[in-house]
C-alpha cells in the first residue's frame, strides 16, 4: 500500500494525531464530572462544607488554567508525548488516591494540586498546539472537535459516576476515573507525534501562502513567561482574557460544579440532575463542532456576541426553571446551555491566531488560564453564597450580568484584532 493512502484514498496523518488527541482528552475528562457528583456524598461522609469542597475545586481550576501555557511551552521543549504521559499519570494518581483520604487538606492536595496540574497540561492550549501545528485548513473545525472531547468525557462518565456513587459509593467512582486516565497513556505514547515535519510531512491543507508554523526550538517555563510578558502589552490579550474568565465562571465554575447541588435544593433527585448535566455534554458536542465549522466561515466576534448574550439570558431564567421534575422548560435550558457551553473556544482561538500569529498556543494558554481563574472564583463564591443564603439564585443572577460584560469585551477585542497593524510588532518575534 502506498504510504499516506488508505483504501486508495489519500489520508493525512494529521487526522490520526487529532483522533489520538481527542481520546487523550477524553481519558482525562472523567475527572471533570467528579466534583458535582461527589459534592453531597463528601459532605455527608466527612461533614465538609460546600465552601470547603468548592475551595478544592478552586485550587484545581486555578492550576488547570495556570499549567496550560507552561504545558504548551514544555511541549515545544520536550515533546508532546512525555508531557501528556506525565499529565495522565497525575490525573490517575490524584483520583485513585482519594479512596484513602480522611482530611480536607488531602482533598486539596489530590483534587486540587495533582489533578489540577495533570488536567491543566492537557487543556485548551493542547488543543491550540495540535490545531496550529498540524492543520492549516479546517483549523476551526479541528479546534471545535477537540474541545468537544471534554463534553464527550462528561457525557461518557457523568451518568456512570453518578450511578456508581449512589449504588457503590464515591470511592468506586474515583477508581473508575483513575483507570480511565491510565488506560490512555500507552495509546498517547505510541501514536502522538510532535510536528508534521518529524514525519517528513506538511501540515494538512498547507499552501505556499500559508505553509503552517515552523517547528519551535526551545520553549520551557522561561518561554511561557516571555509570552505572557509580550501578550500583556496588548489590549487584545487583556480583553480576551477577561471575557474568557467570565466564560469559565459561567460554565465550569458555576454550572459544572454547582448545578447538581442547586437542582437537589429544589427537590430533584441527584441522578436526574446528573443526567441533565450529561445532556449538556451531549449537546455541547454538536454545539462546539458547529462553532468550529462556523468559525472557518463567520466573523468570530459576531459568534462570541451571540454566545455570551444568549448564555446570560439562560442563566437569568434558570432559578425559575429548577423543580423536582424535569419540565420541558428545563430541557430547553439544557439544550441551549449545551450548545453554548464551550462554543466560545474556536472563535477565541481564531482571534488569538489573528493577532498573535505563531505565538497562539502559548498566548492562548494564558488566556485559558484566565478562564480557569474565573472558574475557580465562581466555584468558591457560589459555594459561599449557598452556605450564606441557603440558595444559589444570587450566583445565577450575577453570572447573567457578567455575560453581558463578556459580550462587550469581545466586541472591543474583535475591533482591535481586525486592525491592519495586527499582529503587533512586539508579538511577532519568536520566543527563544
Amino acid at each position: 500500500m502506498v504510504p499516506g493512502r488508505l483504501c486508495g484514498v489519500r489520508f493525512h496523518r494529521a487526522w490520526v494525531i487529532a483522533a489520538v488527541t481527542f481520546l487523550t482528552m477524553l481519558g482525562a475528562a472523567g475527572f471533570r464530572s467528579v466534583p458535582s457528583v461527589m459534592m453531597d456524598p463528601l459532605h455527608a461522609d466527612f461533614g465538609w462544607s460546600h465552601a470547603t469542597i468548592g475551595a478544592a475545586m478552586s485550587v484545581n481550576m486555578t492550576l488547570f488554567g495556570l499549567m496550560s501555557p507552561f504545558a504548551a511551552s514544555l511541549m515545544d521543549r520536550f515533546g508532546i508525548r512525555p508531557v501528556v504521559a506525565v499529565a495522565l499519570t497525575l490525573v490517575a494518581a490524584g483520583s485513585g488516591l482519594t479512596v484513602f483520604m480522611s482530611s480536607a487538606w488531602q482533598l486539596l492536595l489530590l483534587w486540587g494540586v495533582l489533578v489540577g496540574v495533570g488536567t491543566g497540561s492537557m487543556s485548551m492550549a493542547f488543543v491550540a498546539t495540535i490545531a496550529t501545528r498540524w492543520f492549516v485548513a479546517r483549523r476551526g473545525l479541528v479546534s471545535g472537535v477537540l474541545t468537544a472531547a471534554n463534553a464527550t468525557g462528561q457525557l461518557a462518565f457523568l451518568p456512570l459516576l453518578s450511578g456508581l456513587t449512589v449504588h457503590h459509593g464515591w470511592r468506586t467512582a474515583s477508581v473508575v476515573v483513575a483507570v480511565a486516565a491510565a488506560a490512555v497513556i500507552p495509546v498517547a505514547l505510541l501514536l502522538l507525534r510532535d510536528h508534521p515535519h518529524d514525519l517528513g510531512l506538511e501540515a494538512y491543507g498547507a499552501t505556499a501562502a500559508d505553509p503552517g508554523p515552523a517547528k519551535v526550538v526551545g520553549g520551557g517555563a522561561a518561554a511561557a513567561v516571555a509570552a505572557l510578558a509580550a501578550g500583556a502589552r496588548s489590549r487584545v490579550f487583556w480583553l480576551l482574557a477577561a471575557s474568557f474568565a467570565i466564560c469559565g465562571a459561567t460554565t465550569n465554575g458555576l454550572i459544572g460544579t454547582h448545578f447538581i447541588p442547586a437542582a437537589t435544593d429544589h427537590g430533584m433527585p441527584p441522578t436526574t440532575a446528573a443526567s441533565l448535566l450529561a445532556l449538556v455534554g451531549i449537546f455541547d458536542i454538536g454545539g462546539t463542532i458547529a462553532s468550529g465549522w462556523l468559525t472557518d466561515r463567520v466573523e468570530p466576534t459576531l459568534l462570541l456576541l451571540i454566545y455570551y448574550l444568549g448564555r446570560g439570558v439562560a442563566l437569568l431564567a434558570l432559578p425559575s426553571l429548577l423543580s423536582p421534575r424535569t419540565e420541558p422548560s428545563t430541557l430547553v435550558f439544557v439544550l441551549f446551555y449545551g450548545l453554548d457551553w464551550v462554543a466560545t473556544v474556536p472563535p477565541t482561538v481564531a482571534l488569538c491566531r489573528r493577532h498573535f500569529a505563531s505565538r497562539t498556543p502559548v498566548v492562548f494558554g494564558w488566556v485559558f488560564a484566565a478562564h480557569q481563574l474565573g472558574a475557580a472564583a465562581a466555584a468558591s463564591a457560589a459555594g459561599w453564597v449557598r452556605d450564606a443564603t441557603g440558595t444559589y439564585d444570587p450566583a445565577f443572577y450575577a453570572a447573567a450580568g457578567l455575560c453581558v460584560v463578556a459580550a462587550a469585551l469581545c466586541a472591543l477585542a474583535g475591533s482591535r484584532a481586525n486592525r491592519a497593524d495586527a499582529p503587533e510588532p512586539a508579538l511577532s518575534a519568536s520566543v527563544g
